[in-house]
């Protein structure tokens, strides 16, 4: 008599997502997707709310400015914070932070009569939280994910935030639209609180327990010794200092420019931004197959790309070319990007990678309003098309310098990884726990690294 065939019941369950999608990781994504598509939407937002005010051009600069000049001032301290106090704490209170200044901002504007100081004021609130919550958020998740499927992971992080990017944009202008500013804002502080609730949640037992240091300034020091102690680590991030400061200013400054004069206006422009969204999307893809031997040595490769955008102004080309220069920039982007944050996780002890990321994001955005205000002067000076040609040049030679590197060319991929920077591998937080995170905007205003 044969066996009676087994039920469905008793068929083995498959997994609603991959093993390496451990609940921190899940968790982590769920609330970046939320808070990326809330605060692409208030960009826009905020700068509608100045001009709403009364403000001028300049204004709506002054207010971006206060929130990154306060990012960049905080920036190492966060760092330093979150390897000294539980990391999901710092993204918390960070969070918490950002709802409120978010709030009040909203609120003002609703009100109907925001004055240019409190909205710089607020926007320096903003800024302050970024501040110690995106090392704190990159440590934590370069620590959720461990094995061979860590490049996946990081692919797929990524690839949402790049969704949520183009989202939130998209949904933003139309609901200022239709809506008004102060709205859309409201918008974002939800989602900072929804964010912060879900990351409080956030399993820290896989981590080992931090020991006593000797203080807030040895901590960044530390920091700093582990980042100029790897070639490839601070040549990287020297050459970011330039890629993304001369980017930003081709894009932010010199693109409206060109868009207004020679292609029709700030429609075409819009277009050509999507498409780079679009092509960091299809990046994230690729990358979730691809898996280059050579992490940094393909990574570089790919930056060579970033100069493209501003050569293709400097001429200018005709909009679909432009659009599709843009698109396979955004998706060499995330070729570097992801390869970037594998690098880290693979190279960099756990209790040092806030620090690490720290130290990364000043990187990307310290030379940014220094750029953003040296272009309006260098197009006076040299001309729109030979400042977005010297745009273009310097983002080859960084990146050719960097290839001289050695460690550059030659940090391979462990795959599977046993370890990373000496010390164990974090486990994914559903499975096992052992002994003892991004990704964004690398180009903290391109996509984060």
């Amino acid at each position: 008599m044969t066996e009676a065939a087994a039920s469905p019941s008793d068929q083995p369950r498959r997994p609603r997502r991959p093993a390496w999608a451990g609940r921190n990781y899940t968790l982590l994504a769920v609330s970046a997707f939320v808070t990326t598509l809330g605060a692409h939407g208030a960009l826009i937002a905020s700068a509608f709310a100045v001009l709403d005010a009364g403000g001028d051009a300049g204004d709506v600069g002054l207010v971006a400015a206060a929130r990154t000049l306060f990012l960049v001032v905080f920036l190492l301290v966060g760092g330093a914070v979150a390897d000294r106090l539980p990391r999901h704490h710092v993204m918390v209170a960070a969070n918490a932070l950002n709802f409120l200044s978010q709030g009040a901002f909203a609120l003002l504007v609703l009100q109907g009569d925001p004055q240019l100081w409190q909205m710089l004021a607020l926007s320096a609130l903003g800024g302050t939280g970024q501040a110690f919550f995106n090392p704190a958020a990159e440590g934590m998740l370069i620590s959720s994910v461990s094995g061979e499927q860590a490049s996946r992971a990081f692919a797929l992080f990524r690839m949402g935030m790049s969704g949520a990017a183009v989202g939130g944009a998209a949904l933003g202008g139309a609901m200022v639209a239709a809506l008004g500013p102060g709205w859309v804002l409201a918008v974002d502080a939800a989602a900072f609180a929804v964010a912060g609730g879900l990351r409080a949640f956030l399993d820290i037992s896989h981590i080992a327990e931090r020991t006593a240091g000797g203080g807030l300034l040895a901590d960044i020091r530390e920091g700093w010794r582990e980042v100029v102690g790897r070639p490839w680590l601070w040549t990287v991030i020297a050459q970011f200092s330039v890629v993304v400061a001369v980017v930003g200013a081709a894009e932010s400054v010199f693109g409206p420019l060109v868009a207004r004069d020679e292609l029709g206006g700030a429609g075409p422009w819009g277009l050509a931004l999507g498409a780079f969204g679009f092509g960091t999307i299809f990046g994230g893809l690729l990358m979730m197959r691809w898996k280059p031997q050579r992490l940094l040595f393909a990574g570089s490769l790919a930056v060579f790309s970033l100069a493209l955008p501003s050569a293709a102004l400097a001429v200018p080309v005709p909009l679909p070319v432009l659009v599709a220069v843009m698109f396979v920039s955004g998706v060499t982007i995330e070729i570097f990007g992801v390869s970037w944050i594998t690098a880290l996780h693979q190279e960099i002890p756990e209790d040092k990678l806030s620090r690490v990321s720290a130290y990364d994001w000043f990187g990307s955005v310290a030379m940014v309003p220094l750029a953003t205000a040296l272009a309006g002067p260098a197009e006076a000076v040299f001309g729109r098309k030979e400042s977005l040609w010297g745009c273009a040049a310097l983002v080859v030679v960084a990146t050719t310098a960097v290839l001289f590197v050695p460690d550059v060319r030659n940090l391979r991929r462990l795959d599977p990884a046993p370890v990373t920077g000496g010390a164990p591998v974090a486990p994914a937080p559903d499975q096992a726990p052992a002994p003892a995170p991004a990704p964004a905007p690398g180009p903290a205003d391109l996509t984060p690294r």
